[in-house]
């Protein structure tokens, strides 16, 4: 054990020494290969004015930009595939490690930084936006590094009666979203955006640019909800168009402890999975101040989308959730387009048109984690929630209902395999404002304390987590943060797609047999041919 630490201590050492050696060639050799494209202002190195602004510019997680968090060599900037396919032949060429980022979520940056190669390039797909809606087919072809608010803005300017299933944050780049998953307000009517998905364009390591017919039915299966950053450059999107009334309803209800939370709750998780497949209500669960004291209690918002008209919705609550109190006068009625601005949580004063801006709503320090409920969580639970919830100064809990259409898609039709019997999917958020060592080591303590004790209500053998959500924590034992084997993936592996995994990694190996598309949790190759 002691000479093989000391060997990898030789080895580190070596890595380090040869670093800006290595540093300098790259930033030599790469833009050389690519001069053949011939596009200016497309190749930022940190000496560059912009390189700082082009690298946080789709950074959402500000935990992923601090001065300490590894940082590329470069960024490279492509304007179309053509640019993509050339930097994907030289990096092979020079053997360079790349990172490709279509902007979005990306809860712990594996798209622009890097814990296990050393030097790397980011391929910044933010420049391919391209938008393309046919109504003639109920489609469109939606370039990579468009976000999704800018797809639902086009597809509504073309039509107040169509939408798309996606998802609910409007900032999250579409080609790292759909791969993997993609769900939203209208997934227990229509399901996923990868239950949605028609077609798609890849690059793979050779440089070559692939549609479904041409990669296969094996790669397009895995592509669609196995996570991104494993296969090759999801390079556009053909989704389908899925029909909207010209008129929906949305509300928000808050209910804190002192007005019955803890009972609504209870109720919600037996009721919300088995709602028409047109209504959709999430829950917000966070401390709060009551009435504007310093005391703190637990606040509960029902977040909701009805594809239909509020007397119809009011109709069904009382019917079957008469326990939330909602009144007419809570509802809103309004357009499709409209509902997304609301459901992402934009004031009313914020016009659709800034959904084409890209940007994103909130921009914070977080940590967060998942899970998946199979059986409604008992009051005992609830009430050891609250308790730690309120020991913390920023959490955040999101609870998102299944059942519906989500219900009866077959767990193995997509690599995502969160189906029937799931009652709702749990997010956990932890966010912090201050960026110092110690503060961080306390905010990760509490989150992974909450995980733990949450892991007696959720599902287990095993506890399932959502790919799109990625948990560095998930299966990490190994001190230097290569976690890319097969036997240490097999863990958060079977945690993000169940047994669809193993079909997964041979896809990989067949397809991408050197690894050359690799990050901290991509898909394995198998260890043996």
């Amino acid at each position: 054990m002691a000479s093989f630490l000391h060997s990898r201590f030789l080895e580190l050492l070596l890595l380090l020494s040869f670093t800006p050696f290595l540093s300098a060639n790259i930033q030599h050799t790469f833009p050389q290969c690519l001069s053949t494209i011939q596009i200016p202002n497309s190749f930022f190195t940190p000496t560059s004015p912009n390189f700082t602004l082009i690298l946080n510019s789709t950074a959402q997680n500000l935990r992923c930009i601090t001065p300490s968090t590894p940082k590329p060599l470069a960024i490279f900037t492509p304007f179309n595939q053509t640019h993509i396919q050339t930097a994907v032949i030289c990096a092979k060429k020079l053997g360079i490690h790349l990172r490709f980022r279509s902007g979005g979520h990306d809860y712990e940056g594996i798209s622009y930084t890097s814990a296990i190669n050393l030097p790397f390039i980011v391929i910044d797909l933010s420049k391919l936006r391209a938008i393309n809606v046919h109504l003639d087919d109920n489609s469109v072809w939606v370039e990579a590094g468009a976000t999704v608010g800018e797809l639902y803005y086009r597809v509504a300017e073309k039509s107040k009666t169509h939408g798309i299933a996606a998802g609910l944050c409007t900032s999250l780049g579409v080609g790292g979203h759909i791969t993997g998953g993609a769900y939203g307000s209208m997934m227990r009517k229509y399901g996923l955006g990868v239950d949605n998905a028609l077609d798609a364009k890849i690059i793979n390591a050779n440089g070559e640019i692939l549609d479904r017919k041409s990669m296969g039915e094996d790669v397009f299966w895995a592509i669609s909800g196995g996570g991104g950053g494993s296969y090759g450059v999801i390079v556009s999107w053909k989704l389908k168009l899925v029909p909207v009334p010209a008129t929906v309803t949305v509300f928000n209800v808050p209910r804190t402890l002192e007005q019955g939370a803890t009972k609504i709750l209870l109720k919600w998780q037996q009721v919300a999975p088995k709602f028409d497949d047109d209504l959709f209500i999430r829950v917000f669960i966070q401390p709060s101040n009551l009435n504007g004291t310093t005391k703190r209690t637990i606040s509960t918002t029902y977040n909701a989308l009805f594809l239909g008209g509020v007397d119809r919705l009011m109709e069904m609550m009382t019917q079957s959730f008469p326990e939330l109190g909602l009144q007419k006068t809570d509802c809103f009625e309004m357009g499709w387009l409209e509902s997304v601005m609301f459901i992402a949580g934009f004031p009313e004063t914020v016009p659709t048109t800034f959904l084409l801006t890209g940007k994103p709503a909130f921009l914070n320090h977080f940590k967060a984690k998942s899970d998946f409920v199979k059986t409604p969580i008992p009051e005992t639970g609830l009430k050891g929630m609250w308790k730690r919830l309120l020991k913390e100064e920023m959490p955040l809990m999101i609870w998102n209902p299944y059942g519906g259409m989500m219900g009866r898609i077959q767990e193995s039709s997509t690599p995502f395999p969160h189906r029937n019997g799931v009652l709702f999917k749990v997010q956990y958020v932890n966010s912090w404002m201050v960026a110092e060592k110690k503060a961080v080591k306390k905010h990760y303590k509490w989150i992974r304390k909450l995980y733990r004790y949450m892991g007696q209500y959720v599902s287990k053998n095993p506890r399932e987590a959502y790919v799109n959500y990625r948990d560095l924590d998930l299966g990490m034992n190994d001190k230097n943060g290569e976690n890319t084997s097969f036997v240490k993936a097999s863990s958060w592996g079977r945690r993000y797609f169940k047994d669809n995994f193993i079909k997964l990694v041979k896809i990989k190996s067949e397809f991408d047999p050197d690894n050359f598309f690799r990050h901290e949790q991509s898909i394995p190759i198998l260890p043996w041919k």
